[in-house]
């Protein structure tokens, strides 16, 4: 027998509009709505899932976007649940493979997962996050259990996840696991009992499948959320490590506020909506500013200056912009310069400043560092055989010469 519903007040409107901040897209809102008045009117916060698999031990700005939606959810008096997925790690995640993903081991999962919640905490309030993980009710499931689960999702359902389709019609191989990560993901909102589950909008098919469970073992559905995915430093692809643009969390102060200068005008808007606590109507003022003439790189400032107090403090922050001003501001670095992308780090300087355009040849590179006249980040060379990471550099050749580098791996 279904509950009366709830009034749909003002401060539920509210509350709705403050989740839908930033978000892609928002499963089934009206269901979500009688969620929350309900939640309003009976004092029982819900339960709001977030399931991340260990497979690296650092989180970067990419990972906050679903970090920081959790936190207005927890400052709302929600029930936040933080699940690790040690379990469903190491049968590995297919979304948005074109091959099968390896699976982690056990050791890599524990090593990974040690410091992955001190790194939430920095975004959630660890006094009102529930900590889980989801081997938990997976292990006792064990081949029976395995097996009724499966039987309670088809084949062709499966196969209308948009990679498996792909794989499929490529005739690459499609191994039976994974089939399982899917489904084992969607039991973990059975076992929790979730009222919203949070992913990116790479997940959607993932939180699909736990509403559908939850339908089976006779539960009210979760409504699901997606967040965008946050293009890192280039501007192109996702934030991530591997490709080196991203920014970690736990980065030294200067290299996190550089890093933040260095991306485009454009992005910068794109990292205010995602990653700035700053009001809507702060944001627009801001656009509205760069409209009239202000420099935009004044406005990059307080947005770098608002991450980096987050996750250090006000004064690692004043003191960032103080050594940005010293090595880039004092020293005239143009606000647009080319952006160059590359593979193959760790890449020698002198290849860099080479495939960057910067030097017409080897010869001209190695004279031009050993003259004194190629600065990275601000920073003179003077090493010739200096290696340059995967990451995002200006690359600067004497008074005249920029370019924003990213090498990646």
């Amino acid at each position: 027998m279904s509950s009366p519903e709830a009034p749909i007040t003002p401060e539920v409107e509210a509350d709705l509009r403050t989740v839908l901040r930033g978000v892609d897209e928002l499963l089934v809102e009206s269901e979500f709505v009688r969620k929350l008045a309900r939640s309003r009117a009976t004092g029982q916060p819900l339960r709001v899932k977030l399931g991340l698999d260990p497979t690296a031990p650092d989180i970067h700005l990419g990972h906050t976007v679903v970090l920081n939606k959790l936190r207005q959810l927890q400052d709302m008096g929600h029930t936040v649940i933080f699940l690790i997925g040690d379990f469903t790690s190491m049968i590995g995640d297919p979304s948005g493979r074109n091959a099968t993903r390896p699976p982690l081991t056990a050791e890599q999962i524990q090593e990974n997962a040690r410091t992955y919640y001190a790194q939430a905490s920095l975004v959630l309030d660890p006094e009102r996050t529930e900590i889980r993980y989801n081997s938990e009710w997976c292990d006792p499931l064990g081949a029976r259990g395995m097996i009724q689960l499966a039987s309670r999702y088809t084949v062709a359902r499966m196969m209308e996840r948009e990679d498996f389709t792909k794989r499929f019609k490529s005739g690459i191989p499609i191994s039976v696991h994974e089939f399982l990560y899917p489904l084992m993901q969607g039991y973990d909102s059975v076992a929790l009992k979730a009222d919203l589950e949070l992913g990116g909008t790479d997940q959607k098919f993932n939180l699909l499948v736990g509403r559908e469970l939850q339908k089976e073992y006779g539960q009210e559905p979760q409504c699901i959320l997606t967040m965008p995915l946050l293009e890192g430093t280039d501007g192109v692809e996702k934030m991530s490590k591997s490709k080196g643009n991203y920014i970690g969390i736990t980065e030294a102060p200067d290299s996190m506020f550089g890093k933040l200068m260095s991306i485009s005008d454009t992005l910068m808007w794109r990292y205010f909506e995602l990653l700035s606590f700053r009001s809507l109507d702060e944001i627009a003022s801001f656009k509205q500013q760069v409209e009239e003439g202000a420099n935009p790189r004044d406005i990059k400032v307080a947005l770098a200056q608002e991450i980096v107090a987050r996750f250090h403090s006000k004064q690692a922050a004043e003191e960032a912009l103080a050594q940005f001003n010293a090595r880039f501001r004092d020293g005239a670095i143009p606000d647009q310069m080319p952006e160059v992308q590359m593979a193959g780090a760790p890449m020698g300087i002198l290849k860099v400043l080479r495939e960057a355009g910067l030097a017409s040849s080897g010869s001209e590179a190695q004279r031009n560092v050993e003259q004194g006249g190629v600065r990275v980040n601000g920073d003179r060379v003077e090493d010739k055989s200096l290696q340059l990471s995967a990451g995002t550099y200006v690359v600067q050749v004497g008074k005249r010469k920029f370019a924003r580098v990213t090498l990646n791996g």
